[in-house]
């Protein structure tokens, strides 16, 4: 059963704040999170939210929500056109958010309740900071990915100043200067071409705080300590590494996809630690070649797992085909659902390995469940996130070849049954217990959290 850490109430009912997330999954989910969170310190909180991939206000009846109209109904948000949809958030949201914002502000006034006390949005979304400025309430940052991504950005837009760009393939295997311990192939966007101009533009876009008066991290300083402190230098704002934010807040769903529970009764039937959870987010998709062979893979390992296979997990394939033969071999060993109660499965005693795409989110809930990784990412922060599994925490597991059956099924046996695997579930533990007394009182979570809450407060007696 998940354990949520009791959080200090704060004697802030009725003072307003507002939270803007970008409606992709992995930085919707932790903007939601952060409202219950600051929600249970006693704010009132307010999601103005586009239009486009709503969350569900049903499952946050203490919230507020604000839809904001952009026009972008029926818009095809798959991984090449995310610029895109990013960039006409932020061109057709602004508007509406200062209208809205204009007239909440009137509405409090007339009713003599308390002030807006800030606004905080995704890092992404740099139309937010220029409604706060206009008027006049402070925003902040909120930052889904770890601070060495960020660190990531500056690097690349750096080399590209240097015009070092493109970059050799023959140094991707060398290490990058002031990033250890990322090596050149490691960053988050391809450096051994040119890099168009609408890319560098967002790099540049992404890393700019703006007028924001400090940066909210879902991170645990114990994970990335040097990182978060030398950003810090940098910025010259506070940092709250308040992170993670799914155990800081009640267990609510943050889902755009319908999550299939019958997973969780057949996991109960397995043994403990002997399952494989296999999820490659609700964005990464693979070609037909590597998504037959991780069939093949699971199926010649022989260990029981729960395989997650979105209808659009194959590329251009609306439609695909597990290999003939296949479900006749794996029988009731493994299940397939189309989407999963995530975090409620990793908390699972069943659950002992989790392979991944290693986005943040997923990446963070398998660490603080203390399940070991295999690593396949795929575009992003997740070459970041894979780098620090394998490299720094050596909780995680590359596979050599994601197009040979042969690499996979060793792989999986590697971590599920392998002194290895073991090793590295007791390292997964050691962080976890690491990460729990951090958020109990006087712990480094903890204390961030109230330090947060205090600086909010702290606009409203200006």
């Amino acid at each position: 059963m998940e354990r949520n850490v009791e959080l200090e109430p704060c004697r802030n009912k009725g003072r307003i704040v507002v939270l803007v997330p970008l409606p992709l999954q992995g930085h919707m989910t932790p903007m939601l999170q952060l409202g219950t969170i600051l929600y249970s310190k006693g704010f009132t909180i307010v999601v103005a939210h586009s239009e486009f991939r709503p969350p569900n206000p049903l499952n946050h009846p203490e919230f507020i929500f604000q839809p904001l109209s952009d026009n972008l109904s029926g818009y095809d948000a798959f991984f090449m056109n995310l610029l895109n949809l990013i960039s006409d958030i932020n061109a057709k949201c602004r508007a509406p958010l200062e209208k809205y914002i204009v007239q909440l502000m009137q509405d409090q006034k007339l009713q003599h309740g308390n002030e807006v006390a800030c606004i905080i949005y995704d890092g992404l979304l740099h139309f937010v900071d220029s409604v706060a400025t206009c008027v006049k309430i402070p925003s902040i940052v909120l930052r889904p990915s770890p601070a060495i991504c960020m660190h990531s950005y500056h690097h690349i837009l750096q080399l590209h100043a240097q015009n070092l760009i493109p970059f050799p393939e023959s140094r991707l295997e060398e290490p990058v200067p002031e990033l250890h311990p990322l090596r050149f192939k490691d960053l988050p966007y391809p450096i051994t071409c040119e890099i168009p101009e609408r890319l560098l533009d967002f790099l540049a876009s992404s890393i700019d705080i703006r007028s924001s008066l400090a940066i909210i991290w879902n991170m645990a300083d114990i994970l990335e300590h040097p990182a978060l402190s030398a950003l810090q230098q940098h910025y010259k704002v506070p940092f709250f590494p308040i992170g993670p934010f799914h155990k800081m807040a009640a267990a609510t769903s943050t889902s755009f996809l319908e999550e299939d529970r019958s997973c969780i009764a057949w996991l109960d039937k397995q043994a403990s630690n002997s399952v494989l959870y296999i999820s490659l987010g609700s964005i990464a998709c693979v070609d037909e070649k590597e998504m037959s062979e991780t069939a093949w893979g699971l199926a010649n390992s022989g260990i029981p797992f729960l395989w997650v296979v979105r209808s659009d997990s194959v590329n251009e394939k609306q439609h695909w085909h597990f290999p003939e033969g296949f479900k006749a071999l794996v029988g009731e060993r493994g299940l397939i659902v189309k989407w999963a109660p995530q975090k409620e499965v990793l908390a699972h005693r069943a659950v002992g390995g989790f392979w991944s795409h290693c986005g943040w989110n997923s990446t963070f809930e398998s660490i603080c469940e203390g399940v070991p990784m295999i690593c396949r990412p795929h575009f992003g922060d997740q070459l970041i996130n894979a780098r620090y599994l394998t490299y720094v925490w050596k909780v995680g597991l590359n596979i050599e070849n994601v197009l040979d059956r042969e690499s996979m099924e060793t792989t999986i046996r590697r971590l599920m049954l392998g002194i290895e695997g073991k090793e590295m579930r007791k390292r997964m533990l050691d962080i976890k217990e690491k990460l729990e007394a951090g958020m109990l009182k006087g712990g480094s979570a903890y204390e961030s959290l109230n330090d947060l809450t205090e600086f909010i407060t702290s606009f409203l007696a200006r």
